[in-house]
């Protein structure tokens, strides 16, 4: 059975291959993640006002509580390796750009959703 990771930061580490115990790293992956969640808070998902996490106490349930929240997680990992750690190859720098962008997508389509039914 796979370990869940309330903590923000340290859930987005492990989904960027970074150990929680490795704490040199984060004030860049936080820098990541907040602008991530910047793009997120104008794509409609998550509190009214942007979100904001200064360490790893923030957890997933403090930025949003939907079904989505996958997606969301989905998003951010995949969004704070490319700035963090892009991949050598173009191939699969490409790839996770589309996967992002296809995320996007569909993060819009739930806030878009939630809107016209009043959530």
């Amino acid at each position: 059975m796979a370990v869940v990771i309330d903590s923000i930061l340290n859930s987005v580490k492990d989904g960027i291959g970074v150990e929680e115990a490795e704490t040199a790293f984060d004030p860049q992956i936080i820098m990541h993640i907040n602008s991530m969640f910047t793009t997120l808070y104008q794509l409609g998902i998550g509190p009214g006002t942007p979100f904001k996490i200064s360490d790893a106490s923030a957890t997933w349930d403090q930025f949003i509580t939907r079904n989505d929240i996958e997606l969301v997680k989905s998003y951010l990992k995949i969004k704070v390796g490319l700035l963090f750690d892009p991949p050598a190859t173009a191939t699969m720098y490409n790839a996770l750009v589309e996967q992002a962008k296809e995320l996007e997508w569909r993060l819009t389509v739930v806030s878009d959703e939630e809107v016209q039914n009043g959530s």
